[in-house]
């Protein structure tokens, strides 16, 4: 049997997820595979893109299609993905699959996955040939109809075919967002298969972006790491290597040992990018032979890569073909409509990208990770702790009573971030941390940081010309979280905006800070009024406690809305609550005119300035948590004790996260004030 078909190939391109000229299928996070089988089964193979043969790399997948084929009297040719499966038997990442890529041998006689809990699956996607007939100038969905009366019922487990969806994608979508997908592929319904083509017939929707980068060297270690440092990437542009980023994230100890012995003996004295290569420890370089899976979010404007990910090296691409995946953006798209549908639009892109985050963070094992602490705690010693996808954090002190009344320790709040991780790193993504440390415990007078400095290899840091061109730690990802309870950042403080629109905040608050005299009761009277008053402007609001003693309420913005814009219409409603509750509310500034009363505090809506963030714990006596509230038990009252590090993580898992209604909202109508008119 001879490989004489290659795979057709998408583009990275923008297409409507309701287009009745589509279908949609998951992008399989794997290894693409044109799968033979002869007639009766045998022989078997299994084809890389670059027709390298992986017929022995993946010896139960072999099998399983021989034995489906024993009863064919006619061969056939198949397109698919070979995946790793998890522990629930569902598609897994590229990463999953590294074990797999450098085995050699014929395969006899090696068990690798249990039948009862396979690790490996072929999932097709398309039928080439069914026998003598080519059936690649029919129209895909034809070849579907074949490939379901073929495939649909295998008999194995590790034998599947793809999902798919006709005209609407959204549902599938969704289920990309909350299971974490590479992303979809759109296919026209009537394409043909193009061998060996990329043609915008298929394109592939990313929810993350991921593409192959050429090595061109390494870095110096730092601190604890062993090996290197990180991976210096690059890209082909005309013929030169172009320096795009380095990744120091994703490996664990296993995978920096075997990357290292590939790249000892590939070793050079001169650098095979073009152009200097900035890095901060002493670089190596090394022949632009081995390529690399990456995943990141973004491109930056000056071609670097934003927060990179290695996911394992791949040995189906040659490193000279590998170049800048760029995504074609079509001309004035139009959404198309089948009839009774409609199309459902995100209120802006960060929704999509904070629901796929906070998917993504309820996926790692947290009781895992909370046993790692509880060990490190109990040593008293100094530990490594081993974080998602393989990376690493050194944590210190775990043991040190930072809550003297309660005895609860730097490893409680470190395992009540945990906890509290899928509802958190939403809020705080993208957006510049402030920090307020606290290293020997609430009863210590603590010290403020908003430089980073010493930052670990895959803790995001972007330079903020905002206010002063200085580092600033981002927040939004689970290595970033624990790196600041390492630093004894008790509270999590986020600017009012992210780093791509700075001077557009997202949202407004009113910090009600109650005088010596005035009781929590108070503080929430003022709450139900300032409610009262943005239930007259069909305003949305969202409240929460401070996890001190006051209380916060919130106010989504449109995006574009200027600090100065949304400054103004809360000074508005603080100053007619005030107005309206002189006994009770004051916007006095000076402390000795507020007498007993609740300070509505809007000064924090500037540029820079921070408030500790929902679900954020705090320096308070007895360790409260900033906690959303509804509305209606700001109604009924309630005890501001009552939410801290402890009791905190079980009222998600009971109400939910209530502060999610935020980020989905559109915003406030501004423009209404100008026609307030407050009632006495």
């Amino acid at each position: 049997m001879v490989f004489v078909l290659q795979p057709m190939l998408a583009s990275l391109e923008d297409a409507s997820l309701v287009d009745p000229a589509l279908v949609y299928e998951p992008k399989y996070d794997g290894i693409r595979a044109i799968v033979e089988v002869a007639a009766g089964g045998n022989p078997v193979r299994l084809w890389s893109r670059l027709g390298n043969d992986k017929t022995t790399q993946f010896p139960e997948i072999a099998d399983a299609l021989a034995h489906w084929g024993r009863s064919r009297h006619e061969g056939v040719v198949l397109d698919g993905e070979v995946v790793a499966l998890n522990d629930r038997g569902e598609p897994a990442g590229f990463q999953n699959l590294q074990g797999r890529i450098h085995l050699k041998g014929n395969g006899k006689g090696r068990r690798l996955s249990n039948p009862s809990n396979p690790s490996v699956a072929f999932i097709a996607f398309d039928v080439l040939r069914d026998g003598p007939a080519d059936l690649r100038d029919r129209p895909l969905t034809a070849r579907r109809a074949v490939l379901e009366k073929l495939f649909a019922k295998t008999g194995s487990p590790i034998l599947r075919i793809s999902e798919q969806a006709a005209g609407d994608g959204r549902a599938l979508h969704q289920q990309a967002l909350s299971s974490g997908w590479e992303g979809l592929i759109a296919k026209r319904a009537a394409s043909k298969y193009v061998s060996g083509k990329r043609t915008s017939d298929w394109c592939k929707l990313k929810i993350h972006q991921e593409q192959e980068f050429v090595i061109g060297g390494w870095t110096e270690p730092r601190q604890s790491r062993t090996y290197f440092g990180a991976l210096l990437l690059g890209v082909y542009d005309g013929g030169s290597l172009k320096y795009v980023g380095h990744v120091g994230t994703g490996f664990n100890e296993r995978e920096l040992a075997r990357l290292m012995h590939l790249l000892k003996p590939i070793a050079v004295a001169t650098s095979p990018f073009t152009g200097k290569v900035p890095t901060n420890e002493r670089p190596h370089w090394v022949q632009p032979v081995l390529v690399a899976q990456v995943r990141f979010t973004e491109w930056t404007a000056d071609g670097i890569l934003r927060h990179p990910v290695y996911l394992g090296l791949r040995d189906d691409k040659k490193a000279e073909t590998v170049t800048r995946e760029m995504k074609k953006k079509k001309a004035n798209p139009k959404v198309r409509t089948t009839p009774k549908q409609k199309v459902v639009r995100a209120s802006s892109t960060r929704e999509v990208v904070r629901t796929f985050r906070s998917a993504k963070t309820a996926d790692f094992d947290r009781r895992k990770l909370i046993d790692q602490l509880r060990d490190i705690e109990a040593s008293r010693r100094d530990g490594l702790l081993n974080l998602p996808g393989g990376d690493t954090l050194r944590v210190t002190n775990l043991h040190k009573i930072f809550w003297p009344k309660q005895k609860l320790t730097k490893g409680d709040l470190f395992r009540y971030y945990v906890e509290v991780a899928p509802v958190i790193l939403p809020v705080l993504a993208d957006r510049p941390l402030v920090m307020k440390r606290f290293p020997n415990g609430v009863d210590a007078a603590p010290f403020y940081q908003h430089r980073a400095e010493a930052v670990p290899d895959g803790v995001r840091i972007e330079t903020i010309k905002a206010l002063e061109q200085r580092p600033q730690i981002i927040g939004g990802d689970l290595k970033t979280l624990m790196h600041t309870t390492q630093l004894a950042a008790i509270s999590q403080d986020p600017w009012f905006s992210r780093v791509q629109s700075l001077k557009d905040a997202d949202f407004v608050a009113l910090d009600l800070d109650p005088s010596a005299g005035a009781s929590f009761q108070k503080v929430l009277d003022v709450a139900r009024w300032i409610h009262d008053e943005l239930q007259l402007l069909g305003v949305p609001g969202f409240a929460k406690t401070s996890g001190s003693d006051g209380l916060h309420v919130y106010i989504p913005l449109p995006r574009g809305t200027s600090y100065e814009a949304g400054l103004l219409f809360v000074q508005i409603i603080a100053t007619v609550v005030a107005h309206k509750h002189p006994k009770e509310a004051t916007v006095e500034r000076t402390v000795r005119a507020r007498g007993n009363r609740v300070y509505i505090d809007c000064l924090q809506n500037i540029l820079g300035k921070t408030l500790a963030s929902a679900y954020s714990a705090r320096a308070s006596h007895y360790a409260g948590v900033s906690t959303p509230l509804s509305w209606k038990e700001v109604d009924q009252g309630v005890r501001r004790e009552d939410f801290t590090i402890q009791t905190v993580p079980a009222r998600i898992a009971k109400v939910g996260d209530l502060w999610a209604g935020l980020a989905a909202s559109k915003g406030a109508n501004l423009s209404r004030v100008s026609r307030y008119t407050p009632k006495r």
